[in-house]
């Protein structure tokens, strides 16, 4: 059979009409020029466990973009935000991810809260190619070597090195670690475990936690009898509030330090006057320190939004991750697409929000490398 040029054209007209048929709606969208809206989505938890988490990011966030719309957007362009409750159940984020990719129309995905939503979203971020921008998680398999995910905040171990690099400065030479029975736990352990080694401090026990807490009591007396001379908790939720009550109750004045998914409203709250004296790592400034530029705008703009929550590190980071995706969206020109966004979020090279410094190498790194220490005070508030 010999086979024409028209018939080899009328093959490939009828192939591309068949994949174009194949594509997602957004998909098909996102082939053109995107409208006056750039629509964002969020899978986030505004209810269950973590809801006054969610609630804070996402407050943060739509303080900075009510100002950026009121001047008139990006480019010419407002901005949605299109948040859907998924109360911390990686199905309801899933089914939201389908939502959001196939009926909202959305540009990117911001700002996604937890590490089991972000696991479980992942394998389809990574067949379609959306940005996914800033989610809410320090764990490594956020950080895939992909250049469609761009993290902020700085990573678990991360958080975890520089716990353990304060303690050998104080002189602490036996710690006890005690760490959540999931990835995350284990992530935060093999960190501390690392910078243990690096740092010269002699690790006394590592116990493991279980989700329900229901251990904690136990895990914390076997961890007392190595008599460590400070304790590290790679704790999240109820495990955190029930280790760190079964420690106070057997020895009171150990020292506690924690990574920054402890300082949650509700954690605080649950824990009382046991809280107080714990130390907890933070990847973005204090949000009472107004002697920092970006934390003046932010309790500025909080102010404007009328919100009734407080002033938080969860707002702020919010806050922070619209201001950078703001940049990002302002750098990628008029004629917007997601492949030019994505090459804008790579370019931010040593972009200083004032006290808030981002630097972004490679897909997998985390963008930002800021951590300081805060202990909480006897009114259950930060300070540094």
């Amino acid at each position: 059979m010999v086979t024409t040029d028209n018939t080899l054209f009328a093959r490939r007209q009828f192939v591309l009409g068949a994949t174009a048929c194949s594509l997602l709606p957004w998909q098909l969208a996102h082939a053109q020029e995107v409208g006056n809206t750039i629509r964002l989505g969020q899978t986030v938890a505004l209810s269950g466990p973590l809801g006054d988490l969610g609630q804070a990011i996402v407050q943060g966030a739509k303080a900075y973009f009510d100002q950026v719309n009121a001047r008139g957007g990006v480019n010419g362009r407002k901005i949605e935000l299109v948040s859907l409750d998924d109360a911390y159940d990686a199905k309801k984020a899933l089914a939201n991810l389908d939502t959001l990719l196939n009926e909202k129309d959305v540009f990117a995905l911001f700002n996604c809260l937890g590490t089991p939503i972000v696991d479980a979203m992942l394998p389809k971020i990574t067949e379609v190619g959306v940005p996914f921008f800033a989610p809410y998680t320090g764990a490594l398999l956020a950080r895939p070597k992909q250049r469609n995910v761009f993290n902020i905040r700085a990573s678990y171990p991360d958080e975890a090195e520089q716990l353990v690099q304060h303690l050998a400065t104080l002189g602490i030479q036996r710690l006890g670690v005690a760490y959540q029975n999931n990835a995350f736990g284990k992530e935060v352990y093999e960190g501390a475990r690392l910078a243990m080694e690096k740092y010269k401090v002699t690790q006394t026990s590592a116990v493991t936690v279980e989700n329900t807490g229901a251990d904690a009591a136990a895990a914390a007396t076997r961890l007392l009898a190595d008599s460590p001379q400070a304790v590290l908790m790679g704790l999240a939720g109820k495990p955190t509030v029930d280790f760190a009550k079964a420690m106070r109750q057997q020895r009171k004045g150990m020292s506690l330090y924690a990574l920054s998914v402890m300082g949650a409203a509700a954690t605080l709250k649950a824990l009382g006057d046991d809280a107080v004296g714990i130390a907890v790592s933070q990847v973005v400034p204090l949000p009472t320190n107004t002697g920092v530029a970006v934390v003046r705008e932010y309790q500025q703009a909080w102010k404007q939004s009328g919100t009734t929550l407080e002033l938080s590190h969860l707002g702020l980071e919010g806050y922070i991750n619209a201001r950078v995706f703001v940049e990002a969206l302002r750098r990628a020109g008029s004629k917007l697409t997601r492949e030019g966004f994505i090459d804008a979020t790579w370019n931010l090279k040593r972009f200083d929000l004032g006290g808030f410094e981002l630097s972004p190498t490679e897909p997998g790194r985390s963008a930002s490398r800021f951590i300081e220490m805060t202990l909480v005070n006897r009114q259950g508030r930060f300070i540094k």
